[in-house]
């Protein structure tokens, strides 16, 4: 016998369920479309990995400004200041980049992207700080991170201040001079950076906040005149007019 109108009706309904867990009905797009999306927005938000550069093999040139350093620097502080012992000369010990982050206390995410930006800067993996007491007003508890900190020594120290000066600084917006005003009185000055950005190895794309960070030249001058005269021959742009006033 062949088939009624109400045996095809009935027989509708039956393929429409069979055809939505395969994704061609309504319920399957919709879950299809859904889950596509996410998953894009899940793939953009997640870094490319980064790979070896192209001189990784190549042998590792020194670093100029020691050699600038050995070569002018140190004759020129012997002759200005009189030191008869060359230990007495002053030099650069360390470099400090410092970043503080109160936003990691409700956001703990954030601070993995500040230890990524100051390892792609300084060449050196960073050192989570931690908070060394509780503070109830602000919601910080002791002992939870809320910074990050590296110090460079040797040769990625001048690097570091090697690419800090020729490259780094002058891109600060409306630049007009470092102040004088910053040194502790025991030879060692403290520079403010508002942003990130200035450094040429930070990709813009990938920036997920603006943040700033303290850099501390720490020199093996005992005076701030012998550590000025030491930063200035290096390369440190100073602000003219306050080297008057002192």
């Amino acid at each position: 016998m062949g088939t009624t109108a109400k045996d095809d009706k009935k027989k509708e309904p039956r393929e429409k369920k069979e055809k939505a867990p395969g994704g061609g009905g309504t319920g399957g797009s919709t879950g299809g479309g859904t889950g596509g999306g996410t998953g894009g927005k899940r793939e953009k938000r997640e870094k490319k990995t980064r790979g070896p550069h192209l001189g990784a093999k190549l042998p590792v040139p020194p670093a100029r400004m020691r050699d600038f350093y050995n070569t002018t620097v140190r004759p020129k502080l012997a002759a200005q200041f009189g030191f008869k012992n060359k230990h007495q000369i002053p030099g650069l010990e360390k470099i400090v980049v410092n970043v503080g982050l109160g936003e990691a206390i409700k956001q703990a995410r954030l601070l993995d992207g500040i230890v990524e930006e100051l390892a792609i800067i300084t060449g050196q993996a960073p050192v989570r700080k931690k908070a060394k007491k509780s503070i109830a007003s602000f919601g910080l508890r002791q002992g939870q991170e809320i910074g990050a900190a590296v110090t460079l020594r040797n040769a990625r120290m001048w690097e570091f201040f090697d690419r800090l000066v020729a490259v780094a600084i002058p891109r600060i917006r409306d630049f007009r001079g470092l102040s004088t005003r910053s040194f502790d009185g025991r030879g060692n000055y403290s520079l403010g950076l508002k942003e990130q950005m200035i450094f040429p190895e930070i990709n813009y794309d990938d920036v997920e906040m603006i943040h700033g960070m303290d850099v501390t030249f720490v020199t093996t001058a005992t005076r701030d005149d012998h550590a000025l005269a030491l930063l200035k021959e290096l390369g440190m742009p100073f602000r003219m007019t306050e080297d008057k006033k002192r």
